[in-house]
């Protein structure tokens, strides 16, 4: 597959991340309450730059977890026989807690589904609510997300790749076809 497109740079990723981060305190009011969780690989790079974002805005600190939802795939058999697995860190009172779930790419919402099985597992948030750089469609499931960084019609062909500094040494977001 070659490029087809760039996306986003590491400005237009800056711009989305401050955006999602003043969304999610609009949307609640402010931000008591409020935990991010980032969805292992990339979104918990992402969701600590909307807590910095969220602190910058409001001047207060936003607790960041994360999730490793290997377990949870519904594909799980297709990975290699022995998949790494990340590990989870969530620690806040779920039950009085907002959980705000941070990915790179909403693509057909099975990763999400998986991490809301393993949130639950560790017991039921007071609610919860998905941030996603990358919107690109395709849902197979009735999952939608409350803040999105870009949306990306896309047909099932196409690739779409976020690239994140803390992981890749640069950010950007390129659509292979």
């Amino acid at each position: 597959m070659q490029i087809k497109a760039n996306l986003l740079d590491d400005q237009a990723i800056a711009r989305a991340l401050t955006r999602i981060a003043h969304e999610i305190v609009e949307r609640n009011k402010g931000v008591d309450d409020i935990y991010l969780v980032g969805i292992h690989r990339r979104g918990v790079p992402l969701a600590w730059r909307i807590a910095k974002e969220i602190e910058a805005i409001e001047g207060k600190k936003i607790d960041v977890g994360y999730l490793d939802i290997t377990f949870y795939r519904d594909d799980l058999s297709l990975l290699a026989a022995n998949p790494i697995v990340e590990g989870s860190n969530v620690q806040c009172n779920l039950p009085d807690t907002t959980i705000v779930l941070v990915d790179d790419v909403l693509y057909t919402g099975r990763t999400v589904r998986a991490a809301i099985d393993a949130l639950f597992d560790m017991g039921r948030p007071k609610q919860i609510q998905l941030a996603v750089l990358i919107d690109r469609g395709h849902r197979e499931l009735p999952i939608r997300p409350d803040f999105v960084g870009k949306n990306v019609p896309t047909s099932k062909a196409e690739r779409v790749e976020v690239e994140i500094e803390e992981i890749d040494g640069q950010d950007r977001v390129v659509l292979f076809g």
